[in-house]
């Protein structure tokens, strides 16, 4: 038979039409691709042109809506391989979420790596938290981890969220991310000085996608099969090192490519040069822990080191990249909620509220159904009750399934229940029900340390940048600020106030850490010279 033959969508060769010849979305074969059916050949068009309205509707419906936040982004495959055990100890004691528990098991993943603020088109390079997301394949069904490359987050409650969003995102009336605006909101948020502190140092662009840490950021659960749950954070730290830009740097890049994370993610992979992350965790019992200083669901703290080591429980290879970038890398959804048996949420705040978000909004971008898409699906069966709505392409049901039952319970032959694969963890509280901010709340401590953690060459960077998008902005918000630096550190506080004395009164506002200024310009590829590489 003619190796050109198409297939038909059953997947059987319907003996018809070479595959090589240009067809309708219909599968009707195109014989003139260059002109429309018109009323003699100057025109007008006649309605009934089908091949017309087809191409051109399609056109129209091309792009799907960007995401609010991470809307640039890029995306591989590759595979997850498990250690099997956690700190010494069989992974078992400490959760039975089946992709950990055999070492060498492997989990076909995707990775989609993002930045948060900025548009779709908008350069790689620009000061902004970078997403870091994660989709594991496993034999339960889809778990997705949505992290960030930061250990922290600006705010601890989802209820500021969408405040937070709009004021770093562009001004709504010159269309412009302006420091004003930024810094009006954080001097009246000091929870958010910790990662301030890394946005703006050079932690706040990384080199690539490659050389960047991840990190769940949320605290979530790990439960055993005799219903005992720990407290969990996850870490993925590059095998290939960690490299950051400083502002010079990334302005003498962006003057080049402002899409070289991208190409360096992708060209790495198509080289064989495979990037490389290991997975680890914290565990934490799972209790208030109150001979600790800051609440251990607090999102905008990290939990220290020396009490809670970093453990290894497997390794991630990213392999392959996507073959077309819509399909895969714009369609891919995630969410906080998407977890298996054996993982579980804690009651961080942050962690409720982004659970509703993300979801909800992969339904209004992608469409009710985006989980039938290929890059969204699980890779085993899926059997539901839901049905119908936008882009319904197929049933989630068993084979033997009586088709008149979309319901449960039933004695119809419908679809039952699970077994159990453990025990439930069954929390208890004992609290009312309040509106109120955590008790435990120690904004600056951290923010401090971290401020002493940098280098020198880091922090000079860090208080460049801060004085960069603090100079044109009013004096009682930069004096705010100065108060708040110098409660997380007397020398941070007095570098960042002299820097402003300083500063140029004709700088311009622009993307946070930028500046008009000729004179800053010159002192960041002086530090830029003298920086040494992670």
């Amino acid at each position: 038979m003619n190796q050109e033959h198409i297939q038909n969508g059953n997947g059987e060769d319907n003996g018809a039409t070479p595959s090589n010849i240009l067809t309708t979305r219909q599968g009707h074969p195109i014989t003139d691709n260059q002109s429309s059916r018109t009323v003699g050949n100057r025109g007008p068009v006649t309605l009934e042109n089908y091949q017309l309205l087809e191409k051109i509707s399609h056109f129209d419906r091309e792009r799907i809506p960007e995401r609010v936040v991470h809307a640039r982004g890029a995306g591989a495959h590759g595979v997850f391989e498990a250690y099997g055990t956690v700190g010494g100890e069989p992974i078992a004691k400490y959760t039975r979420a089946k992709l950990f528990q055999q070492k060498g098991k492997q989990t076909p993943v995707f990775v989609r790596f993002s930045t948060v603020i900025h548009g779709g088109h908008s350069p790689e390079t620009l000061r902004d938290p970078r997403g870091f997301a994660v989709k594991f394949y496993t034999e339960d069904g889809n778990w997705d981890m949505v992290g960030n490359n930061l250990k922290v987050f600006f705010i601890r409650d989802a209820m500021k969220f969408p405040d937070l969003v709009h004021a770093f995102k562009p001004d709504p009336v010159h269309n412009r991310q302006d420091g004003q605006r930024i810094f009006d909101f954080i001097s009246n948020t000091p929870e958010a000085m910790h990662m301030i502190t890394f946005l703006f140092s050079p932690w706040g662009i990384p080199a690539n996608y490659r050389q960047m840490q991840g990190s769940g950021v949320n605290t979530y659960k790990w439960v055993n099969a005799d219903g005992e749950a720990v407290l969990v954070k996850y870490h993925w730290e590059p095998l290939q090192g960690i490299k950051n830009l400083t502002q010079a740097q990334a302005e003498e890049i962006q003057g080049k490519n402002f899409n070289h994370a991208t190409q360096d993610l992708y060209d790495a992979i198509k080289e064989g040069n495979y990037p490389q992350w290991e997975l680890c965790v914290q565990i934490m019992s799972d209790d208030d822990h109150p001979e600790l200083d800051f609440d251990p669901l607090d999102d905008t703290k990290i939990w220290p080191t020396e009490q809670f080591p970093f453990l290894p429980v497997g390794k991630m290879t990213l392999n392959k990249n996507p073959e077309n970038y819509f399909a895969e890398v714009e369609q891919s959804a995630f969410g906080t909620g998407v977890l298996v048996d054996g993982l579980d949420f804690s009651d961080d705040k942050m962690l409720q509220g982004r659970t509703f978000s993300y979801s909800d909004t992969q339904r209004y971008r992608v469409g009710t159904n985006y989980l039938q898409l290929p890059i969204n699906s699980p890779k085993k069966h899926v059997a539901t009750n839901q049905r119908d709505g936008q882009m319904t392409y197929h049933v989630d049901g068993a084979k033997n399934q009586n088709p008149h039952v979309n319901y449960e319970p039933s004695t119809l032959n419908g679809l039952k229940e699970a077994p159990k694969a453990g025990k439930d963890y069954e929390p208890e509280y004992h609290a009312k029900l309040v509106r109120q901010k955590i008790d435990r709340q120690n904004n600056f401590k951290q923010a401090g340390e971290r401020y002493r953690a940098h280098e020198e060459w880091e922090r000079e960077d860090l208080i460049t940048n801060l004085v960069n998008t603090l100079a044109p902005v009013e004096k009682h918000i930069q004096d705010k600020m100065i108060e708040l630096f110098t409660q997380c550190d007397a020398d941070y506080g007095r570098r960042v106030a002299e820097g402003l004395k300083q500063a140029s009164q004709h700088t311009s506002p622009g993307p946070i850490g930028s500046t008009k200024s000729e004179e800053a310009v010159e002192q960041a590829e002086r530090e830029s010279k003298e920086a040494k590489p992670y």
